[in-house]
């Protein structure tokens, strides 16, 4: 987050905690807000990878899961970067903003993966490079968010995942509970913008947005789950961020061995637990189907508007059919199942070549 962002915030009422917005005062009745009403998010726990260069698209499309040939001005698309053995290393939200090429991950992942995709330009005409001190990125969610963006900027994608931009303003439109937007400017353009926005809507930290993600069930990668599962465990080719017929890129084999042959054995899905301990990304899940080992892990996790916390979780799809499922140990607190907006079911998978 630059200096300028940070203060601009915090004039705004944000309370940072290690240079992180955590809320505006009011963490819990932000999270209420955000399930029934109009909010404007602070994103700043997000980062961007810029990609500039004639071989940009060679370069990118030889790394990433999903076909970057299909990446335009008025699309936007979900990638994983993952190891030669197809487990992720991070996941990217991908749009084009005028000549680059923008990959969104979260900020406590942005260090190791820039330094390691880096290593892989060799030869190919692309720089990338850190965009944070130039754009930030906001949300803004809730019944009527589409018709103040289009108030305050005179646009707004009609389409989830299409993407505009205009006045050094981009409006990525995303799937979730409620119409939800979001904008990547100008620190400049970002600060009159949240300016314009934030009368008619509820201030609200990067928390908050992480919840609307996982009630969208988005998958995401962290530092404690990177390299844990191949993109389908996360549901990535269901929400449309991995392409089986672009060719090659690391762990593409056992990326399409894995769809093609039928071999999946976890999914990710959506629960709800009210206990009083706080889940974290990593943590193991257990099952009486798996005795003595982990029947599943933690992907992501928030509190919920109301009571306890909301997360998603890569699970054993045996063991989420039985449905007797604890968190952190085999007598650890139970929790409980909750619906995605999306079929995780066989009929899911992309037909055969």
């Amino acid at each position: 987050m630059n200096e300028t962002w940070r203060t601009f915030l915090q004039q705004q009422g944000a309370v940072l905690d290690n240079d992180r917005v955590q809320h505006f005062g009011d963490a819990a009745g932000e999270r209420r807000a955000a399930a029934k009403e109009n909010v404007l998010a602070d994103l700043s726990d997000l980062s961007l990878i810029r990609a500039h260069g004639p071989d940009t698209q060679n370069f990118l499309n030889g790394q990433l899961s999903n076909d970057l040939r299909a990446l335009d001005a008025t699309h936007s698309q979900l990638a994983a970067w993952c190891s030669p053995k197809g487990r992720m290393l991070a996941i990217f939200r991908l749009f084009r903003r005028n000549d680059d090429t923008l990959l969104q991950l979260p900020a406590s992942l942005l260090e190791p993966t820039l330094k390691r995709l880096k290593m892989f330009v060799l030869r190919a005409k692309v720089t990338l490079d850190q965009a944070d001190n130039e754009l930030v990125s906001l949300g803004i969610s809730g019944p009527v968010a589409e018709k103040l963006l289009r108030d305050a900027t005179g646009f707004a994608p009609t389409i989830v995942d299409g993407c505009d931009t205009r006045n050094d303003i981009t409006v990525i439109k995303l799937t979730g509970p409620l119409p939800r937007f979001e904008i990547i400017a100008t620190t400049e353009a970002a600060k009159k913008l949240w300016i314009a926005l934030k009368n008619n809507t509820a201030p609200v930290g990067p928390p908050v947005w992480q919840w609307l993600e996982i009630m969208a069930g988005i998958p995401s990668v962290a530092p404690e789950t990177s390299e844990a599962f191949v993109p389908q465990m996360a549901n990535l080719e269901i929400v449309g961020g991995v392409n089986f017929k672009k060719g090659c890129y690391p762990g593409q084999e056992i990326v399409a061995r894995m769809q093609y042959l039928g071999r999946l054995k976890q999914r990710m899905y959506r629960a709800h637990f009210e206990g009083d301990a706080t889940p974290c990304p990593g943590d193991a899940i257990f099952a009486p189907n798996f005795p003595g080992q982990s029947a599943g892990t933690v992907v992501a996790v928030q509190p919920a508007p109301e009571n306890g916390f909301d997360f998603l979780a890569v699970i054993q799809i045996s063991s989420a059919e039985v449905g007797d499922l604890y968190l952190g140990s085999e007598n650890g607190p139970a929790f409980s199942l909750e619906s995605l907006p999306y079929s995780v079911s066989p009929a899911a998978k992309t037909e055969k070549l």
